[in-house]
């Protein structure tokens, strides 16, 4: 199969070339990337617009993102839509390149089942039946005295850390209150590093358990949040001495907003103390205040059910595991979204249970999470996620016929905690190796000649697949994708998205064989960027040309960009390069 792959893209190298005129030394990838659901007709023309500008300029490729992994839940108006994209794109010379087989931002592939999501252990939760109910209870309680700060004195708010002096940034409102008679009003803080307008408190907890914040904040002239990040008011709970960030939920509160109640979930993972960070990151100018604070332990609030996220329920003293449908109703949580202000499902007792009355239970189960506004990521493991991708990639075949097909494996936040996962005894590395193996075989079951493509980070030592800080993990995964780039095909084609690290990027996989091209723009003010990535694609055999890359749907310098990459004359050396790679001796 890699040998068949590497005459074909040769093939396809050489019909580019050829296509560019007789002595013509223009980078044979010159893509621009579109995102458009086709939910509308809107859409359609957005495309076809760009596509219009894109052809002009010298560029012979979208790279195009449209729900391809949900495809096979499309109705007929979908079908017509990207019918209409595919002639477009005909008529102007443009090859399409599908987003398809996500890993890391797996909305499409949930909307099949959302319990597909990777999962994180709660172990041994404490439930009390109490007639035919079983209970989740706290165990041990755990509060936040004060969180109303209604024990708020002169010179300090009991319970609480401020980095500075009270009166300086944080004070005592009496007037904007959201409950009780007193409330934190945070201002000044702009510029301020050594007090920046923040809240801090240490809280002793139980270490795998499953916890909820809650509080309100109401702002005032607050600058706006950038179009990246995370917003200027953020909310962290950091595990133990290493200060291992525990929740990934960013609020976005406005810049003018009346009392808004946050609400955020964390898994206390292996820690017994966590600390509670509030506050200001990042702004200059405005005020914000606080109240109502709280924290509590919870169930099984977006409980996860497939086979390799199992629930175990069984006795305290007597340790026998009952069984559901025998010993309580099939368990599910009706309103999993990945957000935490929802309750955790019941657990009920069948006519003939053996669980008794007033009899304490423990509970074992997995949980899914959301990364920032909306990014929930798969398991790898779970075999129903291949199963969606043999009935997607055909209707991608039969509806497109691509070229190319990139595999959207980026910034894989999750993964490697459920039974499904560890039962492999493998490390995380080569779990992502495994996954991106099978995606590349799939496609070529489907799609012989077609060749594939995939995000750069996450087999990249210099990025996201390796440990720079020291950590041991990333975001939610425990340990790091150290070695994911080892066993993989080498006939994938990488795509490079770091320009800070550009030249280390483009060299470790230029070194291991593979083929690769950079991705520009980025929503910047200007291309200058790009022209660097040019620079370090001249320097890098096997490298293959440039995506334009929006992702605020940004497309005024789409012609500047067009005209300087296809007018670039890429050097002898790579050209004659392009021969020898993929390297998969």
């Amino acid at each position: 199969m890699r040998t068949a792959a590497w005459f074909v893209s040769l093939f396809l190298l050489a019909a580019v070339l050829v296509s560019c005129g007789p002595g013509s030394r223009q980078y044979p990838i010159r893509w621009v990337y579109i995102s458009r659901g086709l939910s509308n007709d809107q859409h359609v023309e957005d495309i076809r617009e760009i596509a219009r500008t894109a052809s002009e300029h010298g560029m012979n490729g979208i790279y195009l993102s449209s729900g391809f992994d949900g495809i096979d839940l499309k109705g007929k108006e979908y079908f017509r839509r990207l019918g209409e994209v595919k002639q477009i794109a005909d008529e102007y010379g443009l090859d399409i390149i599908p987003r398809c087989m996500d890993i890391g931002y797996n909305g499409s592939m949930l909307a099949h089942n959302r319990n597909l999501a990777a999962g994180i252990p709660v172990r041994d939760a404490l439930f009390v039946v109490k007639g035919k109910r079983v209970i989740h209870m706290a165990d041990p309680a755990v509060s936040l005295g004060n969180g109303g700060f209604e024990k708020a004195g002169r010179s300090e708010v009991p319970g609480w850390e401020l980095p500075g002096a009270l009166g300086e940034v944080t004070f005592i409102d009496r007037e904007e209150v959201r409950e009780g008679r007193i409330a934190l009003r945070f201002e000044n803080f702009g510029g301020k590093e050594d007090n920046p307008g923040r809240l801090v408190r240490k809280v002793e907890v139980t270490p795998d358990r499953l916890y909820r914040l809650k509080l309100w904040v109401k702002t005032s002239g607050m600058d706006e949040s950038g179009a990246f990040g995370s917003g200027n008011f953020q909310v962290h709970v950091l595990g133990g001495e290493d200060r291992r960030e525990l929740t990934y939920l960013r609020p976005r509160v406005g810049q003018d907003t009346d009392w808004t109640e946050v609400v955020v979930g964390f898994n206390s993972r292996g820690y017994e103390m966590v600390e509670i960070v509030i506050g200001m990151y990042g702004a200059d100018q405005g005020t914000f205040w606080l109240d109502g604070i709280s924290l509590e332990e919870i169930g099984m609030v977006n409980l996860l059910r497939r086979a390799g996220t199992p629930l175990t329920v069984k006795g305290e003293k007597s340790g026998t595991v009952y069984e559901e449908g025998r010993d309580f109703l099939e368990v599910a949580d009706n309103n999993l979204d990945f957000n935490w202000d929802h309750d955790s499902p019941p657990i009920v007792l069948t006519d003939d249970s053996r669980i008794s009355d007033g009899e304490r239970l423990r509970v074992s189960f997995y949980h899914g999470v959301k990364v920032y506004a909306s990014q929930v990521t798969a398991c790898m493991s779970e075999p129903e996620i291949f199963d969606v991708w043999r009935r997607t990639i055909p209707l991608i075949e039969k509806h497109l016929d691509p070229k190319y097909y990139f595999i959207s494996v980026d910034e894989v936040r999750a993964g490697g905690t459920c039974a499904a996962c560890t039962s492999r005894n493998m490390t995380i590395g080569q779990i992502l190796a495994d996954c991106i193996t099978r995606q590349v075989q799939l496609v070529h079951e489907i799609a012989p000649d077609a060749e594939c493509i995939t995000w750069s980070d996450m087999f990249d030592p210099n990025h996201n697949a390796g440990d720079r800080r020291g950590r041991g993990y990333y975001y939610h995964v425990d340990g790091t994708f150290d070695n994911s780039w080892v066993d993989i095909p080498r006939e994938l084609i990488m795509a490079c998205w770091n320009h800070r690290m550009r030249h280390e990027s483009l060299s470790h996989f230029s070194n291991l064989g593979f083929r690769t091209f950079g991705c520009g723009y980025y929503d910047k003010d200007d291309i200058s960027n790009d022209t660097t990535w040019v620079e370090a694609l001249d320097e890098t055999p096997g490298a293959l040309g440039l995506l334009y890359t929006s992702w605020l749907n940004k497309f005024e310098l789409l012609d500047e960009f067009g005209d300087m990459l296809s007018a670039h004359v890429v050097p002898e050396e790579i050209v004659r390069s392009w021969k020898r790679y993929p390297v998969t001796d």
